[in-house]
């Protein structure tokens, strides 16, 4: 098997923990790595991929962050969108109705309005610290500032989400990719992006989509797997994900994504 760009999820996917890469996984990405572009394509915040981009030796390669919605290379801006702060006001008294918190991201910011367990969670998995302010004082500031999200966490409980799920999807889905990635959390990003998307825009010379191998375990990995020239599905990701994927590696937690490089990559 031979592709010239790697691009994978984070979570779920090439970390064997909520937080890290294995040794192992490093171990396999150093020996591709001359011949081999890798791309590290996540939900997560650029503060929350660096770290991992240097435990893999690959700092110089693009970040692809907020499922698309930013991408950076060498610290630069190569791409950026946001949900624009009218949009965040409407979307903060729905979710106040419902009881849903919000945590706002733009760049390498995270606002959240208190310490809750499910901020503890997302601290200790991105080793990044929030800013705890009100999530109003957050729009009044972005508008001054003429920014907005790249990202919109919704934080609830399971009733809370399920009940505001239709609401979201009847109200929001034509500015919004709206992404529920468990029981208690839904995430949205602007609606012209996605991870297939970003990874269309840094493609460069003469390669095509038919050039990268992909790896991912959720729903927001769905498009990338199925329209590149190898879509990889983890053992633990979600049926539909496997369904549509070309090969199913070994769950994260036993090193999947590098199991399978280890095997199909003859450098």
């Amino acid at each position: 098997m031979k592709h010239t760009i790697l691009c994978s999820d984070l979570d779920g996917t090439m970390l064997s923990t909520k937080s890290d890469v294995s040794e192992f996984t490093i171990s396999v990405i150093q020996r591709i790595k001359q011949s081999t572009q890798i791309i590290l394509v996540s939900a997560r915040m650029p503060k929350a991929m660096t770290y991992i981009q240097k435990d893999l030796g690959i700092e110089h390669e693009p970040l692809i962050c907020y499922n698309g919605a930013l991408i950076i290379k060498d610290n630069a801006e190569v791409f950026s969108t946001i949900i624009e702060t009218a949009i965040i006001e409407k979307l903060n008294i729905l979710t106040a109705e419902h009881s849903i918190k919000l945590g706002l991201y733009h760049k390498n910011e995270w606002y959240v309005e208190e310490s809750t367990e499910r901020v503890k969670k997302e601290i200790h998995h991105t080793k990044v610290e929030p800013i705890f302010r009100k999530t109003s004082v957050t729009i009044l500031d972005w508008k001054t500032r003429n920014i907005g999200a790249h990202k919109i966490m919704l934080m609830g409980t399971k009733n809370t989400i399920n009940g505001i799920s239709p609401i979201l999807h009847d109200k929001f889905n034509s500015v919004m990719n709206i992404y529920r990635s468990n029981d208690t959390i839904i995430e949205v990003t602007p609606v012209a992006i996605s991870k297939l998307s970003a990874i269309e825009t840094i493609i460069v010379g003469n390669s095509t989509l038919n050039d990268v191998i992909a790896f991912g375990d959720n729903h927001n990995d769905v498009e990338m797997l199925k329209h590149v020239g190898c879509g990889v599905a983890v053992g633990n990701a979600r049926e539909e994900v496997k369904n549509i994927a070309d090969y199913t590696t070994l769950p994260n937690t036993e090193d999947g994504v590098a199991n399978f490089l280890n095997l199909h990559f003859k450098i």
